[in-house]
């Protein structure tokens, strides 16, 4: 039964990687132009898909029966979870001497499986656009006219600056590009793809404890990138993104004359609350909820107090065009495909200066997902950090209580014994 579920998933994946290249190189027939043009209702995203994990979350995906998913980041993990190569093909010292790092392949099955991927139309055009620009940066657009939606995919990766140099993140050619994109033909909906946070800058608020890759750690890039979107004067545009193996939403509203929304979603299998046991999974839940956060959206709608989700967990976005106005519902879902987070937008709210109408935006909140965490309070930004060092304090005091405490008792019972 293990093997028949294991090829399942691998049909489904096969299937899924030669749909979505056949969506993203634009296809070579009619019916794939018709695939284009078909009105798109249900799309789905995930990142961080570690290939040797079980993934039964693709049965709530399938449930789910999204018209196009988006693949964001960490589609399978390379490199191996082992100390790094010492010597030879085979790490030779240690406690995984002598242990193959990669699952041997035959010449045969390679040469097979580049037959059957070669032989498919949109392998050509692949390798042409790999060919002709430094990263794997691209965008599609699905659905007909006046109910369109733009996918714009950026590689956060290949052109990035060191983290603690606040340098670049897509490097000029790909700003070009992006700027070419946003300028371009209107769309009712724009999803801007970033394998990393766009919005969250919670590296901001863990550090000096710990910190994570994301745009607020480049606050030039991101502050260009907000100012972009506002030139291009593009409506309708929000961020999906993965990365910190949690699903959070996140929105600004003092950039672009309307909120911008950031729906993170990671894992499809790595998660924080599995890295630990499950009766400390509150622990987590408390961290995240005790870590300050000005962007998130914090509403009913959330699982836990915190409003992020640590489980494996995929991105859901729902579109009813027939509603008056659009109506969007986004929402991080389990493996169950139940919500664990979500929201709900009017595309009207995605509109230059609704942020400032009475009807979308409730007193105060406009001000609550203005402010960045960079400019909270010390004692509330270095609360995470504070709680930490008083933590690790009272453990050593209880310790040195405890060793002096044994200390006294075992005084005591050496004079006992020698009155004895």
């Amino acid at each position: 039964m293990d093997g028949v579920k294991r090829w399942r998933w691998w049909a489904v994946f096969i299937l899924g990687a030669l749909i979505g290249s056949q969506f993203a190189c634009g296809g070579g027939n009619d019916s794939t132009k018709a695939n284009h043009e078909a009105l798109v209702s249900r799309i789905a995203f995930g990142s961080c898909a570690n290939q040797t994990a079980p993934q039964p979350i693709w049965d709530a995906i399938i449930k789910f029966d999204p018209q196009v998913f988006i693949w964001m980041g960490d589609n399978i993990y390379g490199d191996i979870k082992r100390p790094s190569k010492m010597f030879g093909k085979e790490r030779t010292i240690g406690p995984w001497k002598n242990v193959p790092r990669f699952v041997p392949t035959s010449q045969d099955e390679m040469n097979f499986k580049y037959h059957i991927i070669k032989n498919h139309p949109a392998y050509s055009r692949l390798r042409h656009n790999l060919n002709t620009k430094a990263g794997i940066y691209t965008s599609y657009t699905f659905g007909p006219v006046g109910r369109q939606i733009k996918i714009i995919l950026l590689d956060t990766r290949y052109h990035r600056d060191p983290l603690s140099s606040d340098g670049t993140i897509l490097g000029s050619t790909q700003w070009t590009w992006l700027e070419k994109e946003l300028n371009g033909p209107s769309s009712a909906i724009t999803i801007i793809v970033s394998s990393i946070q766009v919005i969250s800058n919670l590296s901001a608020t863990t550090g000096p404890l710990f910190y994570m890759e994301s745009w607020g750690r480049f606050p030039k890039e991101r502050d260009r990138l907000f100012q972009l979107i506002a030139d291009s004067k593009r409506n309708g545009v929000f961020f999906i993104s993965g990365d910190v193996h949690f699903g959070e939403i996140t929105r600004y509203d003092c950039d672009v004359g309307y909120a911008l929304y950031d729906i993170t979603s990671s894992g499809l299998t790595q998660a924080v609350e599995k890295a630990v046991p499950a009766p400390f999974h509150f622990v987590v839940r408390f961290l995240a909820w005790w870590t300050p956060s000005t962007m998130r959206v914090i509403g009913k709608n959330c699982r836990h107090r915190s409003c992020t989700y640590g489980q494996p967990n995929f991105g859901a976005i729902e579109i009813d065009w027939d509603a008056t106005p659009v109506a969007l519902k986004i929402e991080v879902r389990d493996t169950d495909g139940i919500p664990a987070i979500g929201v709900n937008i009017s595309l009207s709210e995605l509109q230059a200066q609704s942020v400032n109408s009475a009807a979308t935006l409730r007193v105060g909140e406009h001000q609550k997902h203005c402010s960045l965490e960079v400019d909270l309070p010390w004692i509330v930004r270095y609360r995470l950090t504070i709680l930490f060092y008083f933590s690790v304090a009272v453990l050593l005091f209880a310790l040195v209580g405890l060793n002096f405490a044994a200390a006294v008792v075992f005084r005591l019972f050496l004079r006992k014994c020698k009155l004895d």
